[in-house]
């Protein structure tokens, strides 16, 4: 008996150890993409590259959830909720390293755009940032709480974030049809935009992950096109 007591404590321990690197790694990125976004407001160089250089914790962060779930699911063999549980940590760890490869991308390109005049107003962007920053709190604390019925709202505020990217696109692309000289600045202040819309989309997933953990139910997927980190060039 003292043997299944051990082997019981020593499986909730693991499972606590997963979601204990998740709750950290959502603590990460939130910071990643509030200072990604105040680096941009206030043309601050030396937090973008703060910015840029912690993104390898995430990384770490990632691989090290991988390891855990691998082991865990080889020795333990967990069935029903912890189960689901563990699949959705592995999916959410995802998630959070995709979230802070945007953060990075929006730093750099900070670095560039630092590097000439400010064009144009922000204020748009910082919007939009604010939006997304929401979500991801709430569906973190969701995850955390493993409350399936906020997770399943994220849905409406996605498609908020949606409509304020279109409008910061088409915003962008008057102001470069206006004033020529401002189309590499404004070029890669879409892409930031587009940055921040594609967190919240992963924002969304980490819902999707709490729903499945929760219920065993997997809400229908919305397939993200063009999901690959913005690696384009920003020099």
């Amino acid at each position: 008996m003292a043997s299944e007591n051990h082997i019981v404590k020593a499986y909730t321990e693991e499972i606590a150890q997963i979601t204990g690197l998740i709750s950290e790694m959502g603590g990460y990125a939130q910071e990643a993409v509030a200072n990604s976004i105040e680096a941009l407001r206030k043309r601050d160089s030396d937090l973008a590259i703060e910015v840029i250089e912690g993104d390898k914790r995430l990384d770490t962060m990632e691989a090290q959830v991988s390891t855990l779930v691998i082991r865990l699911l080889a020795l333990r063999q967990p069935m029903a909720i912890d189960l689901r549980t563990v699949v959705a940590s592995l999916k959410t760890s995802s998630d959070l390293e995709r979230i802070g490869d945007y953060a990075k991308n929006i730093a750099k390109r900070t670095l560039v755009l630092n590097q000439a005049p400010a064009v144009g107003p922000i204020s748009n962007i910082v919007n939009l940032s604010r939006m997304v920053q929401v979500m991801l709190h709430e569906v973190l604390d969701a995850f955390a709480a493993g409350n399936a019925q906020i997770a399943e709202q994220l849905r409406e505020q996605d498609e908020a974030v949606d409509a304020a990217h279109s409008g910061i696109f088409r915003e962008l692309l008057t102001y470069m049809m206006e004033d020529p000289r401002t189309i590499t600045a404004s070029t890669h202040l879409a892409f930031i935009a587009k940055n921040l819309e594609r967190i919240g989309d992963h924002s969304t997933n980490i819902g999707e992950n709490v729903v499945f953990q929760v219920s065993g139910a997997r809400p229908v997927e919305r397939h993200l096109a063009d999901d690959a980190p913005d690696e384009q060039p920003v020099g």
